[in-house]
Protein backbone atom coordinates (compact mmCIF):
# COMPACT_ATOMS: atom_id res chain seq x y z
CA UNK A 1 0.00 0.00 0.00
CA UNK A 2 1.37 3.40 -0.97
CA UNK A 3 0.81 6.26 1.48
CA UNK A 4 1.38 10.00 1.18
CA UNK A 5 2.27 11.39 4.62
CA UNK A 6 1.87 15.12 5.24
CA UNK A 7 1.07 17.36 8.21
CA UNK A 8 1.15 20.87 9.64
CA UNK A 9 -0.59 22.70 6.83
CA UNK A 10 -1.44 25.61 9.18
CA UNK A 11 -4.05 26.94 6.77
CA UNK A 12 -4.62 30.65 7.40
CA UNK A 13 -1.14 31.35 8.75
CA UNK A 14 0.93 34.24 7.46
CA UNK A 15 4.71 34.59 7.28
CA UNK A 16 5.84 37.82 8.93
CA UNK A 17 2.60 39.50 7.80
CA UNK A 18 2.82 38.06 4.27
CA UNK A 19 -0.29 36.03 3.44
CA UNK A 20 0.49 32.40 2.66
CA UNK A 21 -2.98 31.49 1.36
CA UNK A 22 -1.85 31.54 -2.25
CA UNK A 23 1.12 29.30 -1.47
CA UNK A 24 -1.10 27.02 0.60
CA UNK A 25 -3.52 26.69 -2.33
CA UNK A 26 -0.58 25.85 -4.58
CA UNK A 27 0.49 23.16 -2.12
CA UNK A 28 -3.00 21.62 -2.11
CA UNK A 29 -2.84 21.46 -5.90
CA UNK A 30 0.59 19.83 -5.69
CA UNK A 31 -0.71 17.32 -3.13
CA UNK A 32 -3.63 16.32 -5.34
CA UNK A 33 -1.35 16.01 -8.40
CA UNK A 34 1.11 13.85 -6.43
CA UNK A 35 -1.69 11.53 -5.31
CA UNK A 36 -2.77 11.10 -8.93
CA UNK A 37 0.69 10.81 -10.51
CA UNK A 38 2.30 8.54 -7.90
CA UNK A 39 -0.55 6.06 -7.59
CA UNK A 40 -1.14 6.84 -3.92
CA UNK A 41 -3.56 4.51 -2.12
CA UNK A 42 -4.15 6.64 1.00
CA UNK A 43 -3.29 10.13 2.26
CA UNK A 44 -2.48 10.70 5.95
CA UNK A 45 -2.54 14.21 7.45
CA UNK A 46 -1.05 14.27 10.94
CA UNK A 47 -2.58 17.36 12.50
CA UNK A 48 -2.42 21.16 12.55
CA UNK A 49 -4.65 21.44 9.52
CA UNK A 50 -5.47 25.00 10.59
CA UNK A 51 -3.25 27.51 12.33
CA UNK A 52 -5.72 28.41 15.05
CA UNK A 53 -8.86 27.15 16.71
CA UNK A 54 -11.12 29.62 14.88
CA UNK A 55 -9.58 29.94 11.40
CA UNK A 56 -10.41 32.73 8.94
CA UNK A 57 -13.07 32.05 6.34
CA UNK A 58 -10.55 31.92 3.49
CA UNK A 59 -8.69 29.10 5.28
CA UNK A 60 -11.93 27.16 5.80
CA UNK A 61 -12.79 27.55 2.12
CA UNK A 62 -9.35 26.24 1.14
CA UNK A 63 -9.79 23.25 3.43
CA UNK A 64 -13.21 22.59 1.91
CA UNK A 65 -11.67 22.73 -1.56
CA UNK A 66 -8.95 20.28 -0.50
CA UNK A 67 -11.53 17.80 0.83
CA UNK A 68 -13.59 17.97 -2.36
CA UNK A 69 -10.54 17.42 -4.56
CA UNK A 70 -9.26 14.50 -2.50
CA UNK A 71 -12.70 12.90 -2.40
CA UNK A 72 -13.03 13.29 -6.18
CA UNK A 73 -9.87 11.21 -6.65
CA UNK A 74 -11.46 8.33 -4.77
CA UNK A 75 -8.33 7.98 -2.63
CA UNK A 76 -9.07 7.63 1.12
CA UNK A 77 -7.69 10.35 3.43
CA UNK A 78 -7.13 9.91 7.17
CA UNK A 79 -6.70 13.15 9.12
CA UNK A 80 -6.23 14.02 12.80
CA UNK A 81 -6.45 17.27 14.75
CA UNK A 82 -3.28 18.91 16.08
CA UNK A 83 -2.56 21.26 18.96
CA UNK A 84 -3.37 24.30 16.79
CA UNK A 85 -6.73 22.90 15.69
CA UNK A 86 -10.01 22.97 17.55
CA UNK A 87 -10.74 19.25 17.61
CA UNK A 88 -14.46 19.83 18.03
CA UNK A 89 -14.68 22.28 15.13
CA UNK A 90 -12.53 20.19 12.81
CA UNK A 91 -14.58 17.11 13.66
CA UNK A 92 -17.96 18.66 12.81
CA UNK A 93 -19.65 16.50 10.16
CA UNK A 94 -16.99 13.77 10.45
CA UNK A 95 -19.60 10.99 10.22
CA UNK A 96 -21.03 12.38 7.00
CA UNK A 97 -17.64 13.23 5.48
CA UNK A 98 -16.54 9.68 6.27
CA UNK A 99 -18.87 8.43 3.55
CA UNK A 100 -16.83 10.37 0.98
CA UNK A 101 -13.62 8.62 2.05
CA UNK A 102 -12.35 11.50 4.22
CA UNK A 103 -11.82 10.10 7.71
CA UNK A 104 -11.46 12.79 10.39
CA UNK A 105 -10.21 11.53 13.74
CA UNK A 106 -10.53 14.17 16.45
CA UNK A 107 -11.93 12.26 19.46
CA UNK A 108 -9.33 10.83 21.88
CA UNK A 109 -11.78 8.16 23.04
CA UNK A 110 -11.95 6.76 19.50
CA UNK A 111 -8.20 6.38 19.04
CA UNK A 112 -8.42 2.56 18.97
CA UNK A 113 -11.17 2.51 16.33
CA UNK A 114 -9.23 2.31 13.08
CA UNK A 115 -10.00 3.14 9.50
CA UNK A 116 -9.44 -0.22 7.79
CA UNK A 117 -8.32 -0.18 4.16
CA UNK A 118 -7.37 -3.16 2.05
CA UNK A 119 -4.98 -3.99 -0.75
CA UNK A 120 -3.95 -7.19 -2.50
CA UNK A 121 -2.10 -8.36 0.63
CA UNK A 122 -4.89 -7.82 3.15
CA UNK A 123 -5.96 -5.14 5.63
CA UNK A 124 -4.15 -2.05 6.83
CA UNK A 125 -5.55 -0.49 10.02
CA UNK A 126 -5.09 3.28 10.34
CA UNK A 127 -5.30 4.55 13.94
CA UNK A 128 -5.76 8.31 14.35
CA UNK A 129 -4.44 9.73 17.63
CA UNK A 130 -5.43 13.41 17.71
CA UNK A 131 -3.26 15.76 19.75
CA UNK A 132 -3.66 14.61 23.35
CA UNK A 133 -3.54 17.56 25.76
CA UNK A 134 -2.57 15.71 28.96
CA UNK A 135 -4.64 17.78 31.40
CA UNK A 136 -7.77 17.27 29.30
CA UNK A 137 -7.47 13.54 28.54
CA UNK A 138 -5.77 12.00 31.58
CA UNK A 139 -9.12 10.84 33.00
CA UNK A 140 -10.14 9.31 29.68
CA UNK A 141 -6.96 7.23 29.63
CA UNK A 142 -6.86 6.54 33.36
CA UNK A 143 -3.42 8.00 34.06
CA UNK A 144 -2.66 9.43 37.48
CA UNK A 145 -0.33 12.20 36.44
CA UNK A 146 -0.89 14.33 33.37
CA UNK A 147 2.05 14.03 31.01
CA UNK A 148 2.60 13.53 27.30
CA UNK A 149 4.34 10.18 27.63
CA UNK A 150 1.71 8.78 29.99
CA UNK A 151 -1.33 9.65 27.86
CA UNK A 152 0.32 8.70 24.58
CA UNK A 153 1.48 5.38 26.02
CA UNK A 154 -2.04 4.68 27.28
CA UNK A 155 -3.51 5.50 23.87
CA UNK A 156 -1.00 3.21 22.18
CA UNK A 157 -1.87 0.41 24.62
CA UNK A 158 -5.43 0.66 23.32
CA UNK A 159 -4.18 0.60 19.74
CA UNK A 160 -2.10 -2.52 20.32
CA UNK A 161 -4.98 -4.21 22.13
CA UNK A 162 -7.30 -3.60 19.18
CA UNK A 163 -4.65 -4.70 16.68
CA UNK A 164 -4.25 -7.97 18.58
CA UNK A 165 -7.90 -8.82 17.87
CA UNK A 166 -7.52 -8.44 14.10
CA UNK A 167 -6.65 -11.05 11.51
CA UNK A 168 -3.03 -12.23 11.51
CA UNK A 169 -0.95 -10.20 9.07
CA UNK A 170 -3.00 -7.03 9.49
CA UNK A 171 -0.62 -4.12 8.95
CA UNK A 172 -0.91 -0.92 10.95
CA UNK A 173 -0.33 2.82 10.63
CA UNK A 174 -0.63 5.32 13.49
CA UNK A 175 -1.11 9.05 13.01
CA UNK A 176 0.03 11.12 15.99
CA UNK A 177 0.75 14.75 16.81
CA UNK A 178 3.53 14.94 19.38
CA UNK A 179 7.13 15.89 20.13
CA UNK A 180 9.14 12.66 19.94
CA UNK A 181 12.63 12.40 21.44
CA UNK A 182 15.27 12.93 18.79
CA UNK A 183 13.19 15.36 16.79
CA UNK A 184 14.55 18.80 15.94
CA UNK A 185 12.20 21.71 16.66
CA UNK A 186 11.91 25.12 14.99
CA UNK A 187 10.71 28.52 16.18
CA UNK A 188 7.28 28.26 14.56
CA UNK A 189 5.91 25.39 16.67
CA UNK A 190 3.77 26.16 19.70
CA UNK A 191 5.31 24.94 22.96
CA UNK A 192 3.53 21.84 24.33
CA UNK A 193 5.74 21.36 27.39
CA UNK A 194 3.94 19.79 30.35
CA UNK A 195 5.57 19.09 33.69
CA UNK A 196 8.84 20.38 32.33
CA UNK A 197 8.82 17.65 29.64
CA UNK A 198 7.67 17.94 26.04
CA UNK A 199 9.25 14.92 24.34
CA UNK A 200 8.12 11.30 24.42
CA UNK A 201 10.31 8.31 23.44
CA UNK A 202 9.90 6.78 20.00
CA UNK A 203 9.41 3.43 21.72
CA UNK A 204 5.80 4.31 22.55
CA UNK A 205 5.02 3.44 18.91
CA UNK A 206 6.47 -0.06 19.12
CA UNK A 207 4.20 -2.70 17.63
CA UNK A 208 2.94 -0.77 14.60
CA UNK A 209 4.39 -0.75 11.11
CA UNK A 210 4.49 3.01 10.54
CA UNK A 211 4.00 6.08 12.73
CA UNK A 212 3.13 9.17 10.69
CA UNK A 213 3.97 12.11 12.94
CA UNK A 214 3.03 15.76 12.94
CA UNK A 215 3.97 18.80 15.05
CA UNK A 216 7.64 19.41 14.20
CA UNK A 217 8.04 21.47 11.04
CA UNK A 218 11.21 19.84 9.72
CA UNK A 219 10.97 16.62 7.70
CA UNK A 220 12.94 14.03 9.67
CA UNK A 221 13.38 10.34 10.32
CA UNK A 222 13.34 9.28 13.98
CA UNK A 223 13.52 5.60 13.02
CA UNK A 224 12.72 3.87 9.74
CA UNK A 225 9.18 3.36 11.02
CA UNK A 226 8.72 6.70 12.84
CA UNK A 227 8.88 9.86 10.74
CA UNK A 228 7.86 13.50 10.62
CA UNK A 229 6.75 14.88 7.28
CA UNK A 230 7.27 18.46 8.44
CA UNK A 231 5.24 21.44 7.28
CA UNK A 232 4.87 21.87 3.50
CA UNK A 233 5.75 25.58 3.76
CA UNK A 234 8.14 27.57 5.96
CA UNK A 235 6.56 29.46 8.84
CA UNK A 236 9.65 30.96 10.51
CA UNK A 237 13.17 31.95 9.51
CA UNK A 238 14.47 29.11 11.69
CA UNK A 239 13.28 26.90 8.81
CA UNK A 240 15.60 28.57 6.30
CA UNK A 241 17.61 25.37 5.84
CA UNK A 242 14.60 23.05 5.65
CA UNK A 243 13.80 21.11 2.51
CA UNK A 244 10.00 21.15 2.49
CA UNK A 245 8.53 17.83 1.43
CA UNK A 246 6.11 14.97 2.04
CA UNK A 247 6.86 11.28 2.59
CA UNK A 248 5.83 8.79 -0.07
CA UNK A 249 5.70 5.57 1.95
CA UNK A 250 5.37 2.03 0.59
CA UNK A 251 4.14 -0.61 3.01
CA UNK A 252 4.81 -4.09 1.63
CA UNK A 253 2.96 -7.35 2.31
CA UNK A 254 5.01 -7.99 5.47
CA UNK A 255 4.78 -4.44 6.82
CA UNK A 256 8.28 -3.42 5.72
CA UNK A 257 8.62 0.31 5.06
CA UNK A 258 10.38 2.14 2.26
CA UNK A 259 10.05 5.90 1.99
CA UNK A 260 11.13 8.70 -0.30
CA UNK A 261 10.65 12.45 -0.12
CA UNK A 262 8.48 14.42 -2.51
CA UNK A 263 9.46 18.08 -2.60
CA UNK A 264 6.82 20.75 -2.09
CA UNK A 265 6.65 24.02 -4.05
CA UNK A 266 7.96 26.91 -1.94
CA UNK A 267 6.99 30.43 -3.03
CA UNK A 268 10.30 32.06 -2.18
CA UNK A 269 13.63 31.03 -0.65
CA UNK A 270 14.50 32.16 2.89
CA UNK A 271 17.78 33.82 3.85
CA UNK A 272 19.26 34.88 7.17
CA UNK A 273 22.05 37.41 6.78
CA UNK A 274 24.18 38.99 9.49
CA UNK A 275 26.64 41.87 9.73
CA UNK A 276 26.80 45.63 9.94
CA UNK A 277 24.43 47.51 7.67
CA UNK A 278 27.25 48.68 5.42
CA UNK A 279 28.59 45.12 5.14
CA UNK A 280 25.20 43.78 4.13
CA UNK A 281 24.70 46.48 1.54
CA UNK A 282 28.16 46.01 -0.02
CA UNK A 283 28.91 42.27 0.21
CA UNK A 284 28.79 40.85 -3.36
CA UNK A 285 28.37 37.34 -1.95
CA UNK A 286 24.87 38.24 -0.77
CA UNK A 287 23.58 39.00 -4.28
CA UNK A 288 22.06 35.50 -4.44
CA UNK A 289 19.57 36.51 -1.71
CA UNK A 290 18.08 39.50 -3.52
CA UNK A 291 14.92 37.61 -4.47
CA UNK A 292 14.60 35.78 -1.12
CA UNK A 293 12.58 36.58 1.96
CA UNK A 294 15.28 38.01 4.20
CA UNK A 295 15.86 38.25 7.93
CA UNK A 296 18.73 40.66 8.56
CA UNK A 297 20.61 40.75 11.86
CA UNK A 298 22.51 44.01 12.27
CA UNK A 299 25.62 43.96 14.45
CA UNK A 300 26.30 47.72 14.34
CA UNK A 301 27.30 49.00 17.80
CA UNK A 302 24.87 51.91 17.31
CA UNK A 303 21.55 51.50 15.51
CA UNK A 304 21.93 53.03 12.01
CA UNK A 305 19.41 55.40 10.46
CA UNK A 306 16.59 53.97 8.31
CA UNK A 307 17.99 50.43 8.22
CA UNK A 308 14.88 48.74 6.82
CA UNK A 309 14.46 51.21 3.97
CA UNK A 310 18.13 50.96 3.03
CA UNK A 311 18.11 47.17 3.16
CA UNK A 312 14.96 47.03 1.06
CA UNK A 313 16.76 48.83 -1.77
CA UNK A 314 19.04 45.81 -2.16
CA UNK A 315 16.82 43.09 -0.65
CA UNK A 316 13.25 44.13 -1.57
CA UNK A 317 11.71 41.18 0.30
CA UNK A 318 13.27 41.93 3.68
CA UNK A 319 10.68 40.92 6.26
CA UNK A 320 12.43 40.92 9.61
CA UNK A 321 15.12 43.08 11.18
CA UNK A 322 17.04 42.06 14.29
CA UNK A 323 19.46 44.30 16.20
CA UNK A 324 22.24 42.34 17.91
CA UNK A 325 25.27 44.54 18.66
CA UNK A 326 28.22 42.29 19.32
CA UNK A 327 28.61 42.66 23.07
CA UNK A 328 29.50 40.34 25.91
CA UNK A 329 26.44 38.58 27.43
CA UNK A 330 26.95 40.39 30.75
CA UNK A 331 27.24 43.80 29.14
CA UNK A 332 24.62 46.03 30.83
CA UNK A 333 23.63 47.37 27.41
CA UNK A 334 22.64 43.92 26.12
CA UNK A 335 18.93 44.03 25.32
CA UNK A 336 16.39 42.35 27.57
CA UNK A 337 15.01 40.37 24.61
CA UNK A 338 18.47 39.04 23.78
CA UNK A 339 19.09 37.99 27.38
CA UNK A 340 15.83 36.02 27.31
CA UNK A 341 16.46 34.38 23.94
CA UNK A 342 16.17 30.57 23.98
CA UNK A 343 14.98 30.53 27.61
CA UNK A 344 11.72 28.83 28.59
CA UNK A 345 8.99 30.45 30.67
CA UNK A 346 10.08 28.26 33.58
CA UNK A 347 13.69 29.41 33.31
CA UNK A 348 12.68 33.07 33.08
CA UNK A 349 10.50 32.73 36.18
CA UNK A 350 13.32 31.03 38.09
CA UNK A 351 15.71 33.81 37.05
CA UNK A 352 13.22 36.37 38.34
CA UNK A 353 13.01 34.63 41.71
CA UNK A 354 16.81 34.61 41.94
CA UNK A 355 16.98 38.31 41.00
CA UNK A 356 14.39 39.40 43.58
CA UNK A 357 15.39 37.11 46.42
CA UNK A 358 19.11 36.68 45.83
CA UNK A 359 18.80 32.90 45.53
CA UNK A 360 17.03 30.67 43.02
CA UNK A 361 14.01 28.49 43.87
CA UNK A 362 14.48 25.12 45.54
CA UNK A 363 13.06 21.91 44.07
CA UNK A 364 9.69 22.29 45.79
CA UNK A 365 9.35 25.84 44.50
CA UNK A 366 10.35 24.73 40.99
CA UNK A 367 7.55 22.18 41.14
CA UNK A 368 5.06 24.90 42.16
CA UNK A 369 6.19 27.09 39.24
CA UNK A 370 5.97 24.17 36.82
CA UNK A 371 2.47 23.26 37.99
CA UNK A 372 1.39 26.90 37.64
CA UNK A 373 2.59 27.07 34.03
CA UNK A 374 0.93 23.72 33.28
CA UNK A 375 -2.34 24.98 34.79
CA UNK A 376 -2.26 28.09 32.59
CA UNK A 377 -1.63 25.95 29.50
CA UNK A 378 -4.47 23.59 30.41
CA UNK A 379 -6.82 26.53 30.99
CA UNK A 380 -5.91 28.01 27.60
CA UNK A 381 -6.53 24.63 25.95
CA UNK A 382 -9.93 24.27 27.65
CA UNK A 383 -10.96 27.75 26.54
CA UNK A 384 -9.95 27.00 22.96
CA UNK A 385 -11.97 23.78 23.01
CA UNK A 386 -14.99 25.69 24.30
CA UNK A 387 -14.83 28.38 21.63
Amino acid sequence: MRLLHTSDWHLGRSFHRVSMLGAQAEFIGHLVATVHEQGVDAVVVSGDVYDRAVPPLAAVELFDDALHRLAALGVPTVMISGNHDSARRLGVGAGLIDRAGIHLRTEPAACATPVVLSDAHGDVAFYGLPYLEPALVKDEFGVEKAGHEAVLAAAMDRVRADLATRAPGTRSVVLAHAFVTGGEASDSERDITVGGVAAVPAGVFDGVDYAALGHLHGCQTITERVRYSGSPLPYSFSEAEHRKSMWLVDLDADGRVTAERVDCPVPRALARIRGTLEELLADPGLARHQDAWVEATLTDPVRPADPMARLAERFPHTLNLVFAPERAPDDPHTSYARRLADRSDQQIAEDFVAHVRGAGPDEQERTVLREAFDAVRADEAEREVAR
